[in-house]
This record gives C-alpha cells, sequence and structure tokens, in this order.
C-alpha cells in the first residue's frame, strides 16, 4: 500500500492507508453520491473506486488527485493524520480585574454561543449592573456566586444553576471567597462580558 503504519504522539498507531479509505467513503456517503456518481467527478471506474474504499487495491497518488478534487477536498487534508487539535480545546486564561476566563468553545460556533469557564474573586465590583439583550446561564462549580438580578440579590451554591433573561439589570460576583462557574453566553452576552476589558460583568 501507498501509506504503511503512522505513530502518533500518545503512542498509538493508525493504519493511514484506511484512514484516507475511510474519508473517501465518508465524504462520498456525506454528499449522498453512489459510486457512479463520484465515478463521474473523478474519471474512475466505479469497481476501482469500490476497491479502493474496500482496501482491495492499493491507493496511488494519481487516484488521490482527482478524487480529492472531485470531493472539495485537498490531497493534504485526505492523508492528514490529525493529531487531536480538531478535538481537544487548550483555553488560555484571561485576566481582568477580580476574573480570569478560559474561553472552551471554539470562535464562530454554528450555534451562536460562546462557553466559558470564569473565576471570580471578591474583588470584581458587583456594584455596576449591566444590561443586554438575550439570556444567560451558568453552574457554580465551587464556590458562592453572589448574583445581582435588579433589586435582588441571589446566593447561588456550587452544584446549582442560574438562568437569566439579561434585559434585568445584572452582575455577577463571588460571595465570601473565590468562585468558579461555567458559563454560556449568546453572541450578545459574549460582546457584553468578554469584550469589556476591565469592566464588570
Amino acid at each position: 500500500m501507498l501509506w504503511a503504519h503512522t505513530v502518533l504522539p500518545m503512542g498509538q498507531e493508525v493504519d493511514l492507508d484506511a484512514v484516507i479509505r475511510q474519508r473517501i467513503r465518508g465524504l462520498r456517503l456525506a454528499r449522498g453520491w453512489s459510486l457512479d456518481a463520484l465515478s463521474a467527478r473523478c474519471f474512475l471506474s466505479p469497481s476501482t473506486l469500490s476497491r479502493i474504499e474496500t482496501g482491495h487495491r492499493r491507493i496511488a497518488l494519481d487516484q488521490l488527485v482527482p478524487i480529492a478534487r472531485a470531493l472539495d477536498t485537498t490531497l493534504d487534508e485526505l492523508v492528514d493524520t490529525a493529531d487531536d487539535e480538531d478535538v481537544v480545546i487548550r483555553p488560555h486564561p484571561d485576566h481582568g480585574p477580580g476574573v480570569t476566563t478560559w474561553l472552551l468553545s471554539r470562535e464562530r460556533t454554528l450555534q451562536g454561543v460562546t462557553v466559558a469557564k470564569m473565576r471570580i474573586t471578591p474583588e470584581r465590583p458587583v456594584r455596576d449592573l449591566g444590561v443586554h439583550p438575550g439570556r444567560e446561564w451558568f453552574t457554580v462549580l465551587s464556590g458562592t456566586v453572589l448574583l445581582r438580578l435588579g433589586e435582588r440579590s441571589i446566593l447561588v451554591e456550587a452544584g446549582d444553576a442560574a438562568e437569566f433573561s439579561t434585559m434585568v439589570p445584572h452582575a455577577i460576583g463571588a460571595h465570601d471567597g473565590p468562585v468558579e462557574i461555567l458559563t454560556i453566553f449568546d453572541r450578545d452576552g459574549e460582546r457584553a462580558h468578554l469584550h469589556t476589558t476591565g469592566d464588570p460583568a
């Protein structure tokens, strides 16, 4: 075969040839194409494509190029052994007055939401209440949150969650020690809470 086994950083061996075959078949099926439909686009016979997908034929470079073009992908993407970067998110801390934020979702998510972990200390001011369109949700991982919601002051303990309209003036702070929360923002919430350095939430 064209490729042998590739050793990944974790010590796991991957049969790259099998990965390529799976990608070809997966991309074809995702487009709803039969072998005949792909054959017409890459000028290889359906029987050749079938043997490539099932492992009964060696994969040659001169076959991969037209297959990749027909599937609207690149040769690099077909043969890339891809480490875990497409799956694992390694967040970097962003520090502000009394708060540290780690983004746990990738930018431009299709759902239009941002997931973040926040560590809030009592130094974060909760006097100034913010308002923006949408709704907000968080769960408390540790400590106790002081949630200012309009005229109300609500304590949210570890293990509990809160959800509220962000059209109500609000601020999230720490009560009697540091607190860690996992929170979900919509686009308006992300702009209000994550892109105003030094401003209280």
